[in-house]
């Protein structure tokens, strides 16, 4: 398989087959760790958060909201970047080892598929209301924030270039 496929290889839109590697990696007793967002424009805040994201397990597994899904939350004029642009830049990363697509408004359906030990998003968030913490600490896992890289963000780029 050459360099282009592996990385293909870690963007699931078959979630039976997600479903086997969970197993898989279960099997290995690792430690899975999920965080989830848009990543439209990934910039140097985004490689930061998903690195210390990273340290907190074995296996990262990043949930990445579908076009349609960006739309919504967004505005009309986002994504900037398609989800399949998106997917296979985030799977490009040495430190993730899948990257899953959802449409819903939330990353919930999928937090229930994975059950990971670990679930972490941005330090705007108050981990009450993280999406999904009910199910991880039900479980016995931990949920965490990480702060983020002040100056970089998406919407401060767009601005940057005037696209709103």
């Amino acid at each position: 398989m050459d360099k282009l496929e592996i990385i293909k290889s870690k963007v699931y839109t078959d979630l039976i087959e997600l479903s086997r590697m969970l197993s898989f990696w279960r099997f290995k007793a690792k430690k899975i760790v999920f965080t989830n967002g848009c990543f439209d424009i990934l910039h140097r805040g985004h490689v930061e958060y998903l690195t210390k994201t990273a340290q907190e397990g074995d296996v990262l597994i990043i949930g990445l909201n579908s076009d349609e899904s960006v739309t919504r939350l967004k505005g009309k004029n986002r994504p900037v970047q398609d989800q399949e642009t998106r997917a296979l830049l985030l799977a490009s990363f040495q430190f993730v080892h899948a990257v899953v697509i959802f449409n819903e408004e939330t990353p919930l359906e999928i937090i229930k598929l994975i059950q990971p030990d670990v679930l972490i998003k941005g330090g705007d968030y108050s981990i009450e209301n993280i999406v999904g913490s009910d199910v991880v600490l039900a479980k016995g896992g931990e949920v965490k924030t990480i702060e983020f890289v002040k100056g970089y963000s998406t919407s401060g780029i767009l601005e940057k270039i005037q696209i709103k």
